[in-house]
């Protein structure tokens, strides 16, 4: 066994969350899809990690870019309630609660899967059900910032950016890994009991609140201003027609052009 392969089990053995399967990889396709193959065996507990993923993806198959350097991993979480989407939003909001980012400032979750701060999305999380009690948790942290040509190769389409941008001096790949599977326990542990005051928990964080937005849908694009969530995790925008309730779609800030239409 390697010796961050070692550091990883003991500390998530000194937090009772040690997982019956825990791999950390040099390269992988995606972490998620090792975590669904595994989970084929039976195993009841998984934790994949690796530095740099081939295939890695976003909502809706989008590509993620995963250049090596940054965080990839994936897990399998089991929960007592039936799936639904406030678990992603539960996701994100202990991520943010992680020792490792409480010196960082203006931390934010861009409805409903990207961590985000006024710079940027500096991390994603992509929650893939099993079945009905069961879901591979994705996520991806950006340690570094992007290249110049990291971008133009990668067709990124937002603004990013990185921890170590944001100001976290300590850049550990494993410490970061062991508070992630423990922030989706604990996650977890939310999400069975109800997601307790989750739009006031989330809207506190929620990125482009009271700011004019554009909803992308597969149907049709809404124009309005974000006005948070509720505790179902329902997006709320104000439109011209009124107050609109969204359960997907793509969240972004309006532009100059969208100003025009």
């Amino acid at each position: 066994m390697d010796l961050d392969s070692q550091r990883l089990r003991q500390q998530l053995s000194q937090a009772a969350l040690l997982p019956e399967v825990l791999v950390l990889k040099k390269t992988t396709a995606s972490t998620n899809l090792d975590v669904r193959e595994i989970a084929q065996s039976g195993a009841n507990s998984i934790l994949v990690s690796s530095e740099i993923q081939s295939q890695g993806r976003g909502q809706h198959q989008r590509a993620w870019a995963s250049p090596q350097g940054n965080v990839y991993m994936s897990c399998l979480l089991q929960t007592q309630r039936p799936l639904d989407g406030r678990l992603a939003l539960e996701t994100a909001l202990n991520i943010l609660q992680m020792p490792s980012l409480q010196n960082l400032e203006q931390l934010q979750v861009k409805w409903p899967n990207d961590l985000y701060h006024i710079q940027g999305k500096w991390g994603g999380i992509l929650v893939e059900p099993l079945d009905t009690q069961r879901a591979i948790i994705g996520v991806g942290i950006n340690l570094h910032a992007f290249s110049t040509a990291q971008l133009h190769e990668q067709n990124i389409d937002q603004p990013v950016c990185s921890l170590s941008q944001l100001g976290l001096q300590s850049l550990d790949r494993i410490l970061l890994i062991s508070e992630l599977y423990q922030a989706i326990q604990q996650a977890g542990h939310w999400f069975n009991h109800g997601c307790t005051h989750l739009a006031q928990r989330f809207n506190h964080y929620a990125a482009f609140i009271d700011q004019p937005v554009v909803l992308q849908q597969d149907q049709q694009t809404l124009f309005g201003i974000f006005r948070g969530i509720d505790d179902q995790g329902c997006l709320n925008i104000e439109t011209v027609n009124g107050l609109q309730t969204c359960y997907h779609g793509r969240l972004r800030l309006q532009n100059n052009t969208d100003a025009s239409q």
